[in-house]
C-alpha cells in the first residue's frame, strides 16, 4: 500500500504483511465474527485454538478501524482507577476485572512472543503525566491504589519525570512498568496471521449487511455471500453501523488524531530516551511517543483539520512540540490521521448479549489493544462453555446513550476550539 492512501503511519510502516481475501462461496462455521480488528482477530485466534471453526468478516482491510489508527500504547487497567472500578462493579466482579486488566499488557506481550509478531514492541513502560497540580493529586491516588495491589508502578516528581520525557512541562508522572508500546497495525496483522495459522478464515472487503436467525443458526448476509453460524460476535466497537439496531447509539464517539514527524536525528535523543509512551491528565488529553524509526508522534482528541502542512492540526502540533521541546527546532510531518473511540458513560467496557448466541464486546474508551485482546479470548471461553458468571464483568443489556450523536458533535466542537487556541 502506498503512503497516499494509507489509513495511518502504521499502515505503511508495519513489518507484518497485509492480508486480503474475498469470500468465494457461502459457508457454515461455528462462529462468525464481524470486524477484523483486535477484538475480531483475537476472537478468531482463540476460537480456532479451541477447535471451533471461525470466520472473520471485514468490510475494508485488516485493522481499518480503531485498531490500525491506534496510538500504540499498551496500557494496564482502564481509564478509571482501581478504587472506582470496585465501586462500579462491586466486590465480586471488581477485583476480578482489576486483576485481569492489570495483566492486559502481559497478555498482549505473550501473544507477540508466542507468534513472533513483528510490531516494534517496547516494554519500558508508559508514563501518565500530570498536566498540573490537580493532575498530580489524581496520580498520587492512582499510585496508592496500584501499590496496595502490589503492582510495579512508580510516582515520580517533576524533576524525575522531566528526565524521562525530556521536558519540564509536566508536574510529575506515574510510570507503569507493566506497559509498553507497539506498532498497532503490525500487531493487528500479526493476530490475523496467527488466526489463519490456527485454522480460522478471514474475508476482507466484505460488508455484513443483515443478521437473520434461522432456527438455531444465524445467517450473516454479506455483499459477497452468506456465512451461517451457530454463534456471532460483533467486534466493531466504535465503528459499529446499522447491522444491529441501536448498537451505534450505546456509546459516544470521540475522535482522536495523530501526527508523525519525519525521522529525527541525534539532536532529539534526549526526548523519551527510554521510548516510553506518554499521555497526560488533561481534560482534553494528548499523547507523545517515539517509534522505532525515531519519528516523534503527537496527538490529541479531535479530528485532523486540514491535511496539508499549513492546516490547523499541523500548526497545533508544531506549536505544541515547540513548547515542550524548545531546543529541538523546526520539525516536518510525515503523516496525519484520526480514528474513533467508543466512550461509555462510566468509562468501562461492556459485554452485551444482543440475542441468543449473538454477542458484542464494546465501549473500549481508548484502551483497544488490551481490551480487544482480552475480550477476544473471553468470547472464545464463553462459546466453549464458560459460565457467564465467570466473565470479567457482568453481561449487560444494551442501553442507548441519550443524545449520543449530539454529544459527539459538541465534543468535536470543543476539541476543534482547543486546536485553534493552542495553535496560536
Amino acid at each position: 500500500m502506498s503512503a497516499h492512501d494509507a489509513i495511518s503511519l502504521w499502515d505503511v510502516s508495519a513489518q507484518e504483511p497485509d492480508f486480503r481475501a474475498s469470500l468465494d462461496q457461502d459457508t457454515t462455521v461455528d462462529v462468525a465474527i464481524v470486524g477484523g480488528g483486535f477484538t475480531g482477530l483475537s476472537t478468531a485466534l482463540h476460537c480456532a485454538e479451541k477447535g471451533l471453526s471461525a470466520h472473520v468478516i471485514e468490510a475494508e482491510q485488516i485493522g481499518y478501524g480503531g485498531s490500525g489508527r491506534n496510538v500504540g500504547l499498551v496500557n494496564a487497567g482502564v481509564w478509571l482507577p482501581p478504587r472506582k472500578v470496585r465501586e462500579v462493579l462491586g466486590d465480586s466482579y471488581g477485583p476480578r476485572f482489576i486483576k485481569l486488566f492489570g495483566k492486559g499488557p502481559e497478555i498482549v506481550f505473550s501473544l507477540i512472543e508466542k507468534h513472533q509478531i513483528r510490531c516494534e514492541v517496547t516494554r519500558s513502560g508508559t508514563i501518565h503525566a500530570a498536566h498540573g497540580p490537580s493532575g498530580f493529586a489524581d496520580l498520587k491516588a492512582r499510585h496508592k491504589d496500584w501499590q496496595q495491589l502490589g503492582e510495579p508502578v512508580d510516582l515520580l516528581c517533576r524533576e524525575e519525570i522531566s528526565e524521562l520525557i525530556g521536558t519540564d512541562h509536566f508536574h510529575g508522572g506515574l510510570v507503569d512498568h507493566r506497559c509498553g508500546t507497539i506498532n498497532p497495525m503490525g500487531y493487528c496483522r500479526g493476530l490475523a496471521r496467527a488466526a489463519l495459522g490456527a485454522g480460522a478464515r478471514i474475508s476482507t472487503g466484505l460488508r455484513a449487511m443483515k443478521l437473520r436467525q434461522d432456527g438455531p443458526l444465524w445467517r450473516v448476509e454479506t455483499t459477497g455471500g452468506v456465512v451461517t453460524a451457530r454463534s456471532v460476535v460483533l467486534g466493531t466497537n466504535a465503528y459499529s453501523d446499522d447491522l444491529w439496531p441501536g448498537l451505534k447509539r450505546i456509546f459516544t464517539v470521540i475522535n482522536y488524531f495523530q501526527l508523525a514527524t519525519k525521522p529525527l536525528g541525534p539532536e532529539a535523543g534526549y526526548i523519551l530516551p527510554g521510548r516510553q509512551g506518554v499521555w497526560d491528565t488533561g481534560q482534553i488529553m494528548f499523547n507523545l511517543r517515539r517509534d522505532a524509526h525515531d519519528r516523534l508522534l503527537i496527538g490529541s482528541m479531535g479530528k485532523v483539520m486540514g491535511h496539508k502542512d499549513g492546516g490547523l492540526t499541523h500548526r497545533w502540533a508544531r506549536k505544541r512540540i515547540a513548547r515542550l521541546f524548545p531546543d529541538l527546532g523546526p520539525v516536518e510531518f510525515e503523516e496525519a490521521w484520526d480514528g474513533q473511540i467508543a466512550m461509555t458513560p462510566d468509562h468501562l467496557p461492556r459485554i452485551h448479549q444482543l440475542a441468543p448466541n449473538l454477542y458484542t464486546p464494546i465501549g473500549y474508551n481508548g484502551r483497544g489493544i488490551t481490551t480487544g485482546t482480552i475480550f477476544g479470548k473471553t468470547m472464545s471461553d464463553l462459546l466453549t462453555g464458560m459460565d457467564p458468571a465467570d466473565l470479567p464483568l457482568p453481561m449487560s443489556e444494551m442501553s442507548t446513550v441519550p443524545a449520543a450523536p449530539l454529544k459527539s458533535r459538541l465534543y468535536q466542537s470543543a476539541f476543534t476550539a482547543n486546536q485553534i487556541i493552542r495553535a496560536i
